[in-house]
């Protein structure tokens, strides 16, 4: 698993740049397109479509208070990338590693597995950055 985690990093900083708001700016762009529909755009769990789900939608905003004060890092990457097939809301979160996969395109020479994974790293700083 860290192994995975450092390649990420190292691919996000790569796609990213070393520029730490355009890092910011990405993630939370990406958050408000993939996650703010249902999370909300205060990410409080209160998105259009929550009430549309058949589950509750969690608030983000306190993954670090319900982990002892750490943010989980490793466990909202590999949800978010829903590939690992541990499914944490069972089939109700999308697998946004195969939808950010498909849908990569680059003009840099970058595969399709290093722009999934660096917006999968950018959205899970964001969240990082967003917690009360």
């Amino acid at each position: 698993m860290k192994h995975w985690r450092f390649r990420a990093i190292l691919i996000a900083a790569f796609i990213l740049g070393s520029n730490a708001t355009f890092a910011d700016g990405a993630g939370e762009q990406e958050y408000n397109v993939a996650c703010a529909g249902c999370h909300g755009e205060s990410a409080m769990g209160d998105g259009p479509l929550a009430g549309l789900l058949s589950i509750s939608t969690p608030s983000l905003t306190g993954l670090s208070s319900a982990n002892g004060g750490v943010f989980p890092f490793d466990a909202i990457l590999t949800t978010i990338d829903g590939r690992d097939g541990v499914r944490a809301h069972g089939s109700t979160m999308p697998i946004w590693g195969e939808r950010f996969q498909a849908s990569a395109t680059s003009q840099r020479g970058e595969t399709t597995e290093m722009v999934a994974r660096g917006r999968i790293l950018s959205l899970v700083y964001y969240l990082q950055s967003i917690q009360q």
